[in-house]
């Protein structure tokens, strides 16, 4: 209660007064828990009126009743405040829509409360932002958590999550708990010790009433008393009415005793309308403010100064200054529920936004689609939408939990829906998984294998089928890569490691083929075949036992083989016997230098020759048939004669490309 309606001085002169006040010390016990309405303050002769018909009370009564609705809202938040000031600052810091941030902007404003402003002040703000942050998590856990049972249907352990986040969130609502924990012991401590403080100043004002002493002596005391009481400090909220209520009573009660210094007393009251017709002028000003919470705390301020620091005023103008404020009061209560009322008007809009969002996921909750990709793309609406409903504002807090739980039911049904999917799919990643493993087997058989001729097509033939199979499940996916992965490098570096070595052995036998070049270019034949074709095969064999040139230096043995062509010339040797000397030397070279592409595409150029000159002779042999069917055969008999001549050519030709086809078989087998 504020302390005008308490404020029940009797008139101030005449007999009145002093019956008030022999009444007052013998009834001070009962006034003290007493509570006083208005109706005290009227005077005797005004009980006697005509009461106003019943219409006219019901709307006064009405009025009174608004009035002090508004009234008693600023008195218990100034009790409250009364008991602890470090919550005035309250009001001075942003309260921010907390549930359209994310988990980690939460965390950096919690953060920053904590370690910036009086821990009482920032009371309301932190409990927004648990709320706020403890739903957007449990909800984050609950999907983590239905993600771990669909991709380990089977397993028997416990699910556990561990979040950076919640830990660092943990530590700073630790701190602000334990700072608000000490605050609170401290200030119990000083409230119970304000209390008897106080309590104390109002037993030494019911002494004052004391026609013996010397009224100057007396007034001194009082105001003595009175600034005591002013730096008495906070008390509990729960007490600051009815200890305050007493204390006006009894000032209420020594100005009554005053009478006898009227002049005095009446300067006191002058003193104090003026405080109070300021007071009542600056809420008039303050109707006209823009920002309506601010004009508003500043009327609650109005109504503690009215209350804690200025006394009371003459019965005749006691009601009307009251009546004053009160009214004003009560158009600031209204302006103030007119904002309210925008505001909630707001919060009905982003309750119907939030449920469009919710019957969206809800929809996409029945789509039923058959790909990783097209689910990937369902999953990027949901987020979406989720992203849209988290930065929606506030809705009405009587359906802020059921709007919170559609969403998480509607989130959860899709998931679920999702999850089904991928169940099913389960078995092919597992199966894949499977298939990797052997392939994980496999490079890890082979990775210290020095046979690089042999093993080198089959590891790549391994990374081949790797590229080929599917997806695996995630809890594996890393693990089975790394192994995978690391085989492989391991193999392919021993690789690398043995074609460094082998490129100097290539090197220098480069150079021993380009010095005996200059040999070999010297060589003169001496005229006798066999020496001559024996010394050649001679130089062919000395010219392989230098070994394999690098590739872009293999130009040289083009070289080594014009020589021989040469060399081939001077000789009297038939084409057959000069064609396989080059063939074999040729195909030598290349199986030196591991062409195994050349040597497959080579057997497979003679194998096509073979069948093309097979063709060619059952052809002729097909038209001799012809010529010797017919009458005039001995006039044909020339014509026969070549195509005889033809096919021995052919056959020739063919037994040379089958002793080529069998010398590059015996080489694949060596």
């Amino acid at each position: 209660m504020l302390e005008e309606k308490n404020d029940n001085l009797l008139e101030a002169d005449g007999n009145l007064a002093q019956d008030s006040i022999e009444s007052n010390q013998s009834n001070t016990e009962v006034l003290e828990t007493s509570e006083f309405t208005e109706s005290n303050n009227v005077p005797a002769e005004e009980n006697s009126v005509i009461p106003p018909s019943d219409e006219l009370a019901n709307n006064e009564t009405a009025t009174i009743s608004e009035n002090q609705t508004a009234l008693d809202a600023i008195a218990d938040t100034n009790a409250e405040e009364s008991e602890d000031e470090t919550l005035k600052s309250r009001h001075e810091i942003p309260m921010q829509d907390y549930d359209t941030l994310s988990m980690e902007i939460l965390v950096d404003e919690l953060k920053n409360l904590v370690s910036t402003e009086k821990v009482m002040s920032i009371k309301d703000h932190i409990e927004e932002i648990k709320k706020a942050f403890l739903a957007k998590y449990n909800h984050f856990i609950e999907e983590k958590k239905e993600e771990f049972h669909t991709e380990n249907p089977d397993s028997t352990e416990d699910f556990q999550y561990h979040s950076p986040l919640k830990v660092k969130f943990d530590q700073y609502y630790s701190l602000y708990r334990d700072t608000k924990n000490n605050h609170f012991k401290s200030l119990q401590t000083n409230l119970k010790s304000n209390l008897e403080n106080r309590l104390a100043i109002v037993e030494e004002l019911k002494e004052l009433i004391n026609p013996q002493e010397n009224i100057k002596d007396t007034l001194k005391h009082f105001n003595e008393l009175r600034e005591r009481w002013k730096n008495a400090g906070p008390i509990p909220k729960d007490k600051y009415n009815h200890v305050w209520n007493n204390y006006h009573f009894h000032v209420e009660n020594f100005y009554d005793y005053l009478h006898l210094d009227r002049e005095a007393r009446d300067l006191d009251f002058k003193h104090n309308l003026e405080q109070k017709q300021k007071i009542v002028a600056r809420v008039e000003e303050l109707l006209h403010e823009a920002d309506v919470n601010k004009a508003f705390r500043e009327l609650q301020d109005l109504h503690r100064i009215w209350k804690e620091d200025i006394g009371p005023v003459s019965r005749e103008n006691r009601d009307q200054i009251w009546n004053q404020f009160s009214d004003l009061t009560k158009k600031m209560h209204d302006k103030r529920e007119v904002l309210f009322e925008k505001l909630r008007g707001s919060e009905l809009e982003n309750l119907e936004k939030k449920k469009n969002i919710v019957a969206e996921i809800e929809v996409l909750a029945t789509i039923r689609v058959n790909s990783h990709s097209q689910w990937l793309v369902q999953i990027e609406k949901v987020e979406a939408l989720r992203t849209n409903f988290f930065s929606t504002g506030k809705v009405p807090s009587d359906v802020n939990e059921e709007t919170w739980a559609a969403f998480k039911t509607a989130v959860r049904n899709f998931n679920s829906f999702k999850n089904s999917f991928y169940k099913d799919i389960k078995k092919d990643q597992n199966e894949n998984l499977n298939k990797k493993n052997a392939l994980v087997a496999k490079a890890q058989e082979l990775q210290d294998s020095d046979d690089f001729e042999k093993t080198t097509p089959v590891m790549k033939q391994i990374q081949e089928e790797w590229k080929k199979i599917g997806h695996v499940p995630r809890k594996y996916s890393d693990k089975v890569w790394k192994e995978f992965k690391d085989a492989c490098n391991h193999y392919f570096d021993k690789l690398k490691e043995q074609k460094n070595e082998e490129s100097g052995e290539e090197m220098e036998a480069f150079d021993k083929k380009k010095s005996y070049l200059e040999t070999l270019r010297e060589f003169q034949l001496t005229g006798d075949h066999k020496t001559d074709l024996d010394a050649i095969k001679q130089h062919i064999e000395t010219w392989k036992t230098f070994g394999k040139v690098p590739f872009p230096r293999r130009h040289i043995e083009g070289k080594f083989n014009k020589i021989l062509d040469a060399l081939f010339d001077k000789l009297s040797l038939s084409k057959k016997d000069t064609d396989m000397i080059r063939f074999a030397n040729r195909m030598d070279s290349l199986s030196e230098n591991n062409d195994a592409r050349k040597l497959e595409g080579e057997k497979i150029f003679i194998m096509r020759k073979i069948d093309e000159v097979q063709n060619e002779i059952f052809q002729l042999e097909n038209n001799i048939q012809f010529f010797t069917n017919t009458r005039n055969a001995k006039k044909e008999n020339s014509i026969v004669l070549e195509v005889r001549k033809n096919i021995a050519i052919h056959k020739e030709s063919l037994d040379t490309w089958k002793e080529k086809l069998k010398q590059l078989r015996n080489l694949n087998q060596e």
